[in-house]
C-alpha cells in the first residue's frame, strides 16, 4: 500500500457534509453561513478598525462602556450607533444560504438497470398519463399576482400623495388663524404681580387663590411651580382646567363644547385589580352634577400622569378618533384602549346608546410641538388643551415655555382664562 505524503500527515482529516472523513484532493466543501463574501468598502473598513469585540457575545456587554473606551472616554456624538450598524450590516451580508447542491442533500436520482425496455416504456407512459394539467384558475392567479407589486406601488404613491396634500392644508389653516390673542404679551402691571407671588417673602402656607366652584385652593408653595424648571403640580393644572370650563360656558360659539377630566380620573379609572373599574368613576358624569352628557362633547381631555411625566389622551367625540399626546413623543395603546372602553360604558350608561368603539380608530399627529428640557411636560400638556379647546392647530414650541407659564400664572390669579 503507498503512503501518502508527509503534508498529509501534518493536516488532520477534513469532514465531509455527511460528517465521513474526506480525502484531501476532494474539492473542498460548499461555503455555509460562515463563508466570506463581498462587503461595501465602508463595512470593510468598520470592521477592520472596530472588529467586533469577544466579550460582545457575552450577555451582560456594556456596550455604552466599550464605546467610550474607542473613543479614549468620550461619548460620541451618535452613542455607538454607527459602529453598531456597522457590525450588523457586516454580520447580515454573512449570512447566506448554501443551496440543496453545494450540500449534496438534494435528492439523487437512482439509476436502475431494465432488463425489458417493452415494461419500462409502458410504465413511463402511465406515469405521463397520471399527471394532471393545471386548473386554468391556477394559472389566472398567478397571472393576476403578477400585478399585485405595481398595484402596491400605486397604493403607495397616493398615500403619500394624500399626506401630500394633508400637510398643505394644515399650513393653510395655520395661515389663516388669528394666533395674536395666544402670544398677547403681558402688560408691566401683570409682569409685576406675577413677579411679586413667584419672588416675594411670606408664609409658604399663604393662600394665595380660592376658586370656591371646585374649592380648589393655591398656596404660595403650590404657586412656584409655575416658575420656569419647576414640574407643574396637581393643584394648579386643576385650576386651570377649571378655568377652560367657565370660559368656554362664557363664549360657546369661540370655544368647541369639550369636557375636562381632573388630573384624578384617570387614576380613579385604572385603580381596579384588573386594571380597568367603570364604577369608581361612574357618579363623576352625571347629568345633575355637569347639566350636559358626554356624548354631547366635540372634545374630552384626560389628563395623565406617568409618574415623573404628564402626558394628554383626547377622546374626539365628533369624529370618532382617540388622539394620544405626549411632549416626549411616545405613546400608550393601553391608555386608549381603556378609554375606549370606557365611553362606550358611558354612553350606555348615561344616555342608553350603544356606540361600537372597535371601529373607532387612533389618529397619529405628526409634529406636535415636543418639549427640550426635563420639566416642561405638564405645561405642553396645558397648552394641547388650550389650542385644541379653541380648534386650532399646535402652533407653539418650547421657546414659547417661559412665556406661556407666565401667562397661565396671570390667568389663575385673576381666576379667568382668556
Amino acid at each position: 500500500m503507498a503512503l501518502a505524503p508527509s503534508s498529509w500527515q501534518r493536516t488532520p482529516p477534513a469532514l465531509s457534509p455527511n460528517g465521513r472523513k474526506r480525502r484531501p484532493d476532494a474539492s473542498p466543501p460548499p461555503h455555509h453561513f460562515h463563508g466570506p463574501q463581498s462587503h461595501s468598502r465602508l463595512s470593510q473598513r468598520l470592521r477592520r478598525w472596530f472588529p467586533l469585540p469577544p466579550q460582545a457575545r457575552s450577555v451582560a456587554f456594556d456596550m455604552g462602556n466599550y464605546v467610550s473606551g474607542l473613543f479614549g472616554g468620550r461619548q460620541p456624538k451618535d452613542n455607538g450607533l454607527g459602529l453598531l450598524k456597522s457590525w450588523y450590516d457586516a454580520r447580515s451580508r454573512d449570512l447566506t444560504v448554501a443551496t440543496d447542491e453545494e450540500t449534496g442533500t438534494a435528492q439523487r436520482l437512482l439509476d436502475r438497470r431494465v432488463k425489458d425496455s417493452r415494461k419500462a416504456a409502458l410504465e413511463a407512459v402511465k406515469r405521463q398519463q397520471r399527471q394532471k394539467s393545471e386548473p386554468f384558475y391556477k394559472k389566472a392567479l398567478e397571472e393576476a399576482r403578477r400585478n399585485d407589486g405595481r398595484l402596491e406601488e400605486i397604493g403607495i404613491e397616493v398615500r403619500l400623495k394624500e399626506e401630500k396634500l394633508a400637510e398643505i392644508r394644515k399650513l393653510d389653516k395655520a395661515a389663516k388663524e388669528d394666533l395674536s390673542e395666544l402670544f398677547k404679551p403681558l402688560t408691566e402691571e401683570e409682569e409685576n404681580e406675577v413677579h411679586d407671588c413667584f419672588h416675594a417673602r411670606g408664609p409658604s402656607s399663604k393662600v394665595l387663590v380660592l376658586h370656591e366652584p371646585s374649592n380648589i385652593e393655591v398656596s404660595k408653595e403650590k404657586f412656584q411651580c409655575l416658575r420656569p424648571r419647576h414640574w407643574l403640580n396637581d393643584e394648579v393644572i386643576n385650576l386651570y382646567l377649571e378655568l377652560l370650563k367657565e370660559r368656554e360656558k362664557r363664549e360657546p360659539k369661540r370655544f368647541l363644547k369639550c369636557h375636562f377630566f381632573n388630573t384624578f380620573f384617570y387614576k380613579k379609572l385604572a385603580c381596579g385589580k384588573n386594571g380597568y373599574d367603570y364604577k369608581s368613576v361612574k357618579r363623576w358624569t352625571t347629568h345633575r352634577k355637569l347639566g350636559y352628557e358626554l356624548i354631547e362633547c366635540n372634545k374630552i381631555f384626560v389628563p395623565v400622569h406617568k409618574d415623573v411625566h404628564w402626558c394628554l389622551a383626547i377622546i374626539n367625540m365628533k369624529e370618532n378618533t382617540f388622539h394620544y399626546l405626549d411632549s416626549l413623543g411616545g405613546t400608550d395603546h393601553n391608555v386608549l384602549n381603556m378609554l375606549a372602553r370606557y365611553i362606550a360604558e358611558e354612553v350606555k350608561d348615561k344616555s342608553n346608546k350603544v356606540i361600537d368603539t372597535s371601529s373607532w380608530h387612533e389618529e397619529i399627529v405628526d409634529g406636535i410641538p415636543l418639549q427640550q428640557n426635563g420639566w416642561d411636560c405638564g405645561m405642553f400638556m396645558l397648552k394641547y388643551i388650550d389650542f385644541h379647546s379653541r380648534g386650532l392647530s399646535l402652533s407653539f414650541s418650547q421657546e414659547h415655555m417661559e412665556y406661556f407659564r407666565k401667562r397661565t400664572a396671570k390667568e389663575i390669579l385673576k381666576l379667568r382664562a382668556d
